[in-house]
């Protein structure tokens, strides 16, 4: 079982390393004007704040989170190469928003198959995401040395065969089991968000990867006024990947099981406070080499006490939708607004602007102590 659950998340994120860096170039190689490709990314944003809970919302009415997830793949990869004849704004935006509609629920069911599996067969969750955070840098060098070969082109053919082979991965991960689970009504949102576990989870994670918005878009920008050579600038954002994939494999598991799912959490906030106040303070490059791996923290361990969280305390019938919430509309939504706000930030103080990213991992910490006392409850 857990091996198809690894050929799975490899294929479904190779499919995202080999196009994620080089889309929008592909884009605007095509007489795509830069305030039209801003149109056309955002928008897909939009989108998947919608496609995401509705598929998985719908995977769980209809107990066939499988079966909405293969069709998602296989429906991405038959969008994805209508990127091949696209020519103009209006054709490039529908093909985008088609193919974002299709993506944005793979990773969310993804996860509560995998989930369940996990518990069912014993495995570790994160031996599977972790394979897919090193199959997103291997896609991503693959494609790298693709585009050079072959232009950007290349890069539509690569993701659509890789959201086909995921596709047929899907086909053969099992199915949550359906014995005895309640049909899951429409009112039932709002029995999760009633969870308190499951609401102040969401919120740090919110809050905390939220806050890597602002390092996302404006990193590279920094160090590289500051003098740090785009080499060095490769090192270290290769740190922070490195760091994400041993916590997800190794380390990770172990440290929630050590500190609990929520002390994972408080750890997950403090740590985004201290490597937000190395990236405000100073762009030397020996503080910011130690700073980096901390996102294996930031990033990894607090997803993986998550999930943990999620797995225990969501009802059954209601897997989809709380990946969904949690993923899309938590997390997404807030990176989404943090990106939005960050621009103004840096632009009037610079690095600076990261010290309110700092702050709103703080603010974290005490939602990550409430998770704490009602998991003692729950």
């Amino acid at each position: 079982m857990l091996a198809r659950f690894v050929l799975l998340y490899a294929a479904m994120y190779a499919a995202y390393g080999v196009a994620s860096p080089f889309m929008p170039a592909f884009v605007s190689s095509r007489g795509i004007a830069p305030e039209e490709l801003g149109l056309v990314l955002g928008a897909g944003t939009a989108v998947r704040l919608v496609s995401a809970p509705l598929a998985g919302r719908l995977g769980d009415l209809f107990e066939a989170l499988r079966t909405v997830l293969v069709l998602c793949i296989a429906l991405a990869a038959f969008t994805t190469l209508g990127f091949l004849p696209a020519r103009g704004f209006w054709w490039f935006l529908a093909i985008s928003m088609m193919q974002a509609a299709a993506l944005a629920p793979m990773t969310v069911l993804a996860d509560a198959l995998a989930l369940g599996a996990a518990q069912r067969a014993r495995f570790e969750y994160g031996w599977v995401r972790g394979t897919g955070s090193g199959a997103f840098i291997l896609g991503t060098l693959a494609s790298g040395q693709a585009v050079a070969i072959a232009g950007l082109g290349v890069i539509v053919g690569l993701q659509a065969s890789l959201l086909g082979l995921a596709a047929l991965a899907a086909t053969l991960v099992p199915e949550l089991p359906h014995a005895q689970r309640k049909a899951a009504t429409h009112h039932r949102i709002g029995e999760l968000l009633r969870i308190p576990v499951y609401r102040n989870l969401v919120i740090v994670a919110a809050l905390v990867l939220g806050s890597h918005a602002m390092h996302d878009a404006f990193a590279m920008i920094r160090w590289r006024a500051a003098g740090v050579s785009a080499g060095m600038g490769s090192v270290l954002w290769s740190e922070a990947v490195l760091a994400e994939v041993l916590v997800f494999f190794l380390i990770g598991p172990r440290l929630v099981a050590l500190l609990t799912p929520a002390g994972a959490l408080a750890l997950a906030a403090v740590a985004g406070v201290v490597r937000w106040i190395v990236m405000a303070s100073t762009a030397d490059v020996l503080p910011l080499a130690l700073a980096q791996p901390l996102h294996g923290i930031t990033f990894a361990l607090l997803h993986l006490a998550c999930m943990r969280l999620i797995a225990r305390t969501v009802p059954e019938g209601l897997e989809g939708t709380a990946q969904a919430l949690y993923g899309t509309v938590g997390i997404g939504g807030a990176s989404a607004l943090v990106t939005f706000a960050s621009g103004a930030l840096y632009g009037r103080f610079g690095a600076s602007g990261f010290w309110v990213m700092a702050a709103l991992s703080a603010l974290a910490l005490p939602f990550a102590w409430r998770v704490a006392r009602s998991s003692a409850l729950h």
